[in-house]
């Protein structure tokens, strides 16, 4: 049946049964809109780093990266280590949206610029989530429907899978697409993996591979498409645009502590990195095994690989875990739609008086209109890539007032509007006449910033009260709710709350909870070890544990040269 045998079809069938279970059954604990959109902040750090990962790893990832590295080789693995560079940041990212204590992006955006910016942001983060939605559908429905020969079709892939996590997060929200992250982490592991130890026992180790590919396919900068230029310029472009991501409100700040969201957050995403790696090495076995894919076509070498190479069973598993990586990734983002479309769009426009079922009805709407959106972005999308570098640029704009509004107490809403009308026009301009994307990014970053500065130095600064609600806020460490009440200050949001111990005692930020982003500009005045010791210590380790894994595809690409 669909190409496949009835031993693949039930494991399918199982991982849909226990998946769409374990949904519904946290659904139980969802009573409010808090709990629909943030899971109550109840999270600790083995979910955190589930969910991070879960909702960061994908199907469309893998063929994008096994596809690029097939026809270019190892290179081909900066369409996903683009961020690698700024993962150690996620440490000391992490904290800031927690003790926002935000609900979406749109809410800081809002707080911060004021309502026509939340609006915009809001805008342009339903688009994001659309096309990053298309973007999981397409990489996943067209390999499995090569891997079965196109007896399964894509279509049929989409809709069925699109129905089970449509279900059972229209009903728990975030508590059930966290509770799911296990489960589907541990299948995408697997989808990861499984297949290069059956690639290496068909071609041999990498000293074999050499005398089948070209010494190029080795390299981990290329000179044609991943040149060290491109890696440079996009690996920028990352760290100015993370920031940004509109579901990254949720992982960053949908755990019980700030350490649980540091942890969630970096850790999660260095398991990432070295998946990754074995999605590089799987393209390049491919295209020692099965040499012959069109450039236009070199997506399909997943698919190509699985079902030549993967028994019986095993095949059915690797779908599922497909279809794992297409649900972790979009039971989140329809949840953090929704919570878009609801708090920054629903409720500015809507005159009615607002009760918590009547919002989670909108919320549940809402989130199954944005999987709709995205099911037809998955059919105008040329390819995975083309989408990747619409989400690139996108994020990039909104990161630059982002960076500004936490670092810069003087910008304000007339430096976000120049800068983002100033970077998209340079984007456009510039590809309509040929520039590439890295050269584009050169151009539109230091402009954006500069642009920013400038238009918030000769125009007025934000209200008083406003930044003075904002800075409180991230100058409070979960845990120390009582200060904001002292200051006036109220949160959107607050959750369960887990403070550091001896809090009572002396300030967190005392105990080495300062956040260095926050006082980047006026470090020469508050800057100990004492002070920042959480943001250094965790800066450091997670640099360390980076710097193994590419000294690692270092190393591994040196064996046998």
């Amino acid at each position: 049946m669909f190409g496949l045998t009835f031993l693949d079809l039930g494991i399918i069938l199982l991982y849909l049964i226990l998946i769409t279970t374990i949904g519904l059954r946290a659904s139980r604990s969802v009573k409010n809109t808090g709990d629909f959109f943030m899971g109550g902040r109840r999270f600790g750090k083995l979910l955190m780093v589930a969910k991070a990962f879960g909702v960061g790893t994908r199907a469309d990832q893998a063929v994008a990266v096994v596809g690029a590295s097939y026809q270019h080789g190892l290179s081909g693995i900066w369409y996903q280590w683009l961020y690698i560079f700024s993962t150690p940041f996620y440490w000391i990212i992490a904290p800031i949206y927690r003790r926002l204590r935000y609900v979406t992006t749109g809410d800081f955006f809002e707080e911060r610029y004021g309502r026509m910016a939340g609006a915009l942001y809001t805008l342009m983060a339903v688009t994001y989530f659309a096309v990053e939605i298309g973007m999981v559908l397409r990489g996943t429905g067209t390999t499995v429907e090569v891997l079965t020969k196109g007896a399964l079709p894509a279509n049929s892939v989409i809709l069925v899978a699109t129905f089970v996590f449509v279900g059972y997060s229209s009903a728990g929200g975030l508590v059930a697409a966290v509770s799911t992250k296990l489960l589907q982490s541990l299948m995408i592991l697997i989808l990861s993996l499984l297949l290069l130890p059956f690639a290496i026992n068909s071609a041999g180790g990498l000293s074999d591979l050499r005398d089948k590919l070209d010494e190029q396919m080795f390299h981990l900068v290329s000179s044609s498409e991943m040149t060290f230029f491109f890696v440079a310029m996009i690996t920028i472009n990352g760290l100015v645009g993370i920031v940004a991501m509109p579901h990254h409100m949720a992982i960053g700040g949908a755990g019980k502590s700030e350490i649980s969201c540091r942890t969630g957050w970096t850790y999660g995403n260095i398991v990432k990195r070295f998946v990754t790696l074995a999605w590089a090495f799987t393209g390049i076995y491919a295209a020692a095994l099965f040499p012959g894919i069109a450039p236009e076509s070199r997506e399909h070498a997943f698919g190509t690989m699985l079902i030549n190479l993967l028994p019986t069973g095993l095949i059915g598993l690797m779908i599922a875990a497909m279809v794992a990586s297409l649900m972790a990734v979009c039971d989140a983002y329809m949840i953090d739609a929704s919570a878009l479309f609801t708090r920054n769009f629903y409720r500015k426009v809507s005159h009615a008086k607002e009760t918590n079922s009547n919002e989670m009805r909108v919320a549940r709407l809402s989130s199954v209109g944005v999987v709709a959106l995205g099911i037809v972005v998955a059919f105008l999308l040329s390819d995975v890539v083309t989408g990747l570098t619409i989400v690139w640029k996108i994020m990039a704009f909104l990161g630059i007032p982002f960076w500004m509004a936490i670092c810069w107490r003087r910008g304000n809403r007339y430096g976000l509007w120049a800068s983002i009308i100033v970077t998209t026009g340079l984007s456009l301009s510039t590809q309509s006449i040929g520039w590439g994307l890295a050269e584009q990014i050169a151009l539109y970053l230091p402009a954006g910033f500069l642009t920013f500065i400038l238009v918030s130095l000769i125009t007025k600064p934000e209200p008083e009260a406003k930044l003075h609600a904002f800075y409180t806020l991230l100058h409070t460490p979960v845990g120390e709710e009582q200060k904001l009440a002292q200051a006036g200050v109220s949160a959107v949001l607050e959750g369960q709350s887990v403070a550091a111990k001896g809090s009572e005692e002396r300030s967190l930020e005392e105990q080495g909870h300062g956040l260095l982003l926050v006082d980047l500009l006026s470090l020469h005045k508050t800057f100990s070890f004492k002070r920042y010791r959480v943001d250094l210590l965790g800066f450091a380790a997670a640099s360390a544990v980076i710097a193994l894994i590419i000294g690692s595809a270092i190393l591994l690409s040196k064996i046998g040269s």
